[in-house]
């Protein structure tokens, strides 16, 4: 008897934010398995704020998502059938392969990972994407000295929590911007941030910064764009370093995002403010990748999850990014594994 693969496809485009029309399950049986493929079985789904702007068809630095195809995203799944001979049955392997409950691979689509080194939820996460995501971004542009201030907003999602963490190993001075009580709590308790700035709360958040970072900001990494970021550049160090992650205040916008112009800023501070993507330095994945177990191993580096149950709740769960809803990584668990 065939095996029904339920998937998840993009329906229409959204305007604004994604609602029910988005997406739509669909049912499909799963492909007969080749030589030198896999059938993998879907464990886990990440949902990440970058997805939203694939879902434009717009150029951008990654493809838009396809209609009526299933919608691509970080996954971990387990091989249940082989036809290869790099991998076999009760293998952990991690992908693209997005929004469905099964998947045939070739050998060159997927990763193995190693259950006994971490949790393997940690490949979606501190030691996947979003971890390389902020070891790159924070070290390669950000730079951080010791005892300079660097400034995270949206610091307690999965990417902002290790870029925080890492700055301080650094020896900075670490301040995270967050949406709840609980997030700032999170940040400055858990992972030992030295201040945090619930925005939802404060009436001036200029003066809270200004009080947070008394000194100014040495280096911000902004994941959210917006009034927050207006109100970081009013507090930029001569030679600060700002790198652009994400702008996440302005994805589910349906008028032209605007604010104030950053250049005299720039140019009065010699201020430097880049834009990366983490495939930018997909030649160091390595690197980046070892460093960050080690961290992770010498206990210097935590996480926090938000796992979500049910393949049905995957849309739910990625509209969660949006509604701030989340404290570290968002991920959503799809099945238990058959072979331990």
């Amino acid at each position: 008897m065939a095996r029904v693969n339920n998937q998840i496809i993009l329906a229409e485009r959204p305007q604004g934010m994604p609602d029910d029309n988005t997406f739509e399950f669909v049912k499909k049986d799963v492909e007969d398995v080749k030589e030198g493929q896999i059938l993998i079985k879907t464990l886990y789904v990440s949902v990440d704020p970058y997805m939203r702007g694939r879902m434009e068809n717009v150029e951008s630095y990654v493809e838009p998502f396809k209609l009526n195809e299933v919608i691509e995203g970080g996954s971990i799944g387990e091989v249940i059938e082989s036809q290869s001979d790099q991998f076999k049955a009760g293998d952990v392997v991690t992908g693209m392969f997005g929004w469905q409950e099964y998947y045939v691979a070739g050998d060159n689509e997927v990763r193995q990972i190693d259950p006994s080194i971490a949790p393997i939820t940690t490949h979606l996460h501190i030691l996947g994407m979003t971890g390389l995501t902020a070891y790159f971004g924070l070290l390669d542009i950000g730079n951080p000295k010791k005892g300079e201030t660097v400034v995270i907003s949206g610091a307690a999602g999965s990417v902002g929590s290790t870029v925080g963490q890492i700055a301080k190993i650094k020896g900075a001075h670490v301040v995270g911007i967050a949406g709840s009580d609980e997030k700032i709590n999170f940040l400055k308790d858990e992972l030992n941030f030295d201040e945090g700035i619930n925005y939802r709360k404060t009436d001036d958040i200029k003066a809270d910064l200004n009080r947070a970072c008394p000194d100014g900001v040495d280096v911000y990494f902004d994941n959210v764009g917006g009034e927050i970021s207006d109100a970081v550049m009013t507090q930029l160090k001569k030679y600060a370093r700002i790198p652009v992650c994400g702008a996440i205040s302005s994805y589910n916008k349906e008028e032209q995002d605007t604010g104030p112009r950053v250049q005299q800023t720039l140019i009065k501070k010699s201020a430097l403010m880049q834009g990366f993507i983490v495939g930018n330095y997909s030649d160091r994945f390595k690197e980046g990748a070892k460093q960050l177990g080690q961290w992770l191993q010498e206990g210097k580096l935590t996480y926090r999850e938000t796992i979500k149950e049910g393949f049905e709740n995957i849309p739910n769960a990625f509209l969660d990014l949006f509604r701030g809803k989340n404290i570290g990584k968002l991920l959503i668990k799809v099945a238990e594994r058959e072979y331990k």
